[in-house]
């Protein structure tokens, strides 16, 4: 077996609004799109995420909720440039911008449909954490 892609997909109430926040904030592009499901890519890259609506036929019956401990996140190269984008946006902060000693600098917002979004930049680790690196 080989595996072609990995995306999560993300049951949302509202397609449009959730589609419009990955587009705004991180470039993506539909490759799919219909009133129930939206494919998101990120460029020519295999990168994407999918939008599907919460209460279609293809999410089982008591899985419909909102999220609750579900995080994705994206890693990108300009995490201060996202960052004063969703300020700009209005969007909400759950975790301020800053330095993580494991190697991460970061914030986490949420999206429309309520799924956080963990929006990464890869820095150096510190001494403590470096050698988890493999």
């Amino acid at each position: 077996m080989t595996i072609t892609g990995i995306f999560p997909t993300i049951c949302s109430d509202d397609i449009a609004a959730t589609r419009d926040f990955y587009a705004s904030l991180f470039g993506m592009s539909p490759v799919f799109e219909n009133d129930w499901y939206v494919q998101l890519q990120a460029g020519s890259t295999h990168l994407q995420i999918g939008v599907v609506r919460r209460d279609h036929g293809s999410v089982p019956e008591g899985h419909r909720e909102l999220p609750a401990g579900t995080l994705v996140a994206i890693e990108v190269d300009d995490v201060d440039g996202v960052h004063a984008k969703a300020l700009d946006a209005g969007l909400t902060m759950l975790l301020d911008l800053r330095d993580e000693p494991w190697g991460q600098r970061h914030f986490i917002t949420r999206d429309p449909s309520g799924t956080m979004v963990d929006v990464i930049k890869p820095i150096p680790p510190d001494a403590e954490h470096a050698p988890s690196y493999v």
